[in-house]
């Protein structure tokens, strides 16, 4: 039985109604990526106002791994709402604040005292990550990667690639940020093998720690273990452990961003336990309280505690809804059978986007990703390699008409980047992806 059902054209006229209104009343600088609005949802489907049932494989841009509206997320926003809505944890101290830290601490990798603090969105989590390394370290400059994606905030717009979207004209940013090249093997230098490549980007940060910022002034090195919005670049392993060595080496911090690619995302609760990769601070953020507005650094408890008292925090941060949210969302998260059923929809994901390239080889470049965390890069030809931005937002269109809802991702914003929650059943990963299948014949029909 499908799960889309489409009872009007889309957009249909209600949502047409509604979308007219916000565009009427928010300012268009924030995006506005379909023409649908949403009544309500239930695990991986929404439905829009005028009936018409989604399969949702954007997820939230990935916040909403367990779901929507996940049944035991949901109760426990109720019961707590029903008995403390808010008190703000800098005035007083409540439960559920506590537990969620003592949860983080326990399961990031790393086997030393650990401490955490809360805030409200990655972007904040990001950049009081930068703030507790340099308390820490008295050092003030900052390596970044090309392709990052940290945030909106002035500084981490600053940490951030990709100018023309997220950046333009909205300058200055902050300097001692060094940003140095982050290895994508799809787009190697042509004969140069993946090995050699991945050499070339360690030599080419070896050699940045000389020609362009000593280790010594560094007070952190911030990477996200899968970029997001880059286009869903895993570390490669050995780029991962030479930067993990170096600042160990030089005393620099290794804070891994898991704000997207964490939680659960990538079929670990954390990216880096692929790795075996131990962070000094870690990230995270989007699912960590199934759709509530949370994030958090962790990280080793003499690190963390380096700030003075008040340095970090705010008034909503560490809300005790989102806290109880959080609670709920992470036993779900952190349960093997739902991290054996991630790697299942993962696999079957992959073999549908594997299946579809090579019905495609011209315009599907690559399928890559860790886990169920899968994008495919769009290009104009196999050859050149050429970004295809106009292919990938017409397949985009074409899905949203079908009932599937999709985004892109990357640098040149040629990557189609699936965020199903991940409880979603085999016959909807199948049925999204045979809508997908027909959105890229139909794209590609009409270009």
């Amino acid at each position: 039985m499908s799960t889309i059902k489409l009872v009007t054209a889309v957009p249909g006229p209600n949502s047409m109604a509604l979308v007219a209104r916000r565009d009427a009343a928010v300012s268009r600088g924030s995006a506005r990526l379909t023409g649908i609005a949403v009544a309500s949802g239930d695990g991986a489907a929404v439905t829009d106002v005028d009936g018409n049932t989604f399969l949702d494989f954007a997820g939230g841009i990935g916040t909403l791994a367990a779901g929507h509206v996940p049944p035991t997320v949901v109760d426990a926003i109720r019961d707590q709402a029903g008995r403390l809505i808010h008190m703000c944890s800098i005035v007083a101290t409540y439960e559920p604040y506590v537990e969620v830290c003592e949860r983080l601490n326990a399961c990031v990798p790393g086997d030393f005292d650990k401490k955490t603090t809360l805030l409200n969105s990655g972007a904040e989590a990001v950049e009081t990550a930068v703030k507790v390394a340099r308390a820490y370290t008295g050092r003030q400059a900052l390596i970044v990667f090309e392709g990052a994606y940290h945030g909106r905030t002035n500084l981490t717009l600053g940490m951030t690639s990709k100018y023309a979207l997220f950046k333009n004209g909205f300058g200055p940013f902050p300097s001692e940020v060094y940003r140095l090249p982050f290895p994508n093997p799809y787009r190697r230098p042509a004969g140069m093998s993946e090995d050699d490549y991945v050499q070339y980007c360690i030599d080419q940060f070896d050699h940045a720690l000389i020609a362009q910022v000593a280790p010594q002034a560094v007070a952190a090195v911030v990477v996200e273990t899968v970029q997001g919005e880059g286009g869903f670049l895993p570390l490669p392993p050995r780029f991962a452990a030479h930067l993990r060595a170096r600042c160990s080496e030089h005393g620099m911090l290794f804070v891994a961003d898991e704000v997207q690619c964490g939680m659960g995302r990538t079929g670990r609760l954390f990216a880096v336990e692929h790795y075996g990769l131990v962070p000094d601070l870690l990230v995270s953020g989007k699912s960590i309280a199934g759709g509530m507005p949370l994030a958090a650094v962790t990280g080793r408890a003499e690190i963390m505690d380096a700030p003075n008292p008040g340095g970090l925090g705010g008034t909503y941060s560490g809300n005790p809804v989102a806290c109880a949210a959080a609670l709920a969302a992470i036993d779900m998260l952190d349960s093997p059978a739902f991290r054996a059923r991630a790697l299942e929809v993962g696999q079957r994901i992959r073999g549908h986007l594997d299946r579809l390239q090579a019905d495609h080889p011209d315009v599907i470049g690559e399928v890559r990703g860790l886990g169920p965390m899968l994008a495919m890069e769009l290009v104009r030809d196999p050859v050149s390699r050429a970004p295809d931005a106009a292919l990938t937002n017409a397949i985009t269109a074409e899905t949203l008409k079908r009932g599937l809802i999709t985004i892109r991702a990357g640098l040149y914003s040629n990557c189609l980047r699936l965020l199903p929650a991940l409880t979603l059943s085999d016959a909807q990963i199948d049925e999204g992806m045979a809508v997908l299948a027909e959105a890229v014949a139909a794209a590609r029909a009409a270009a």
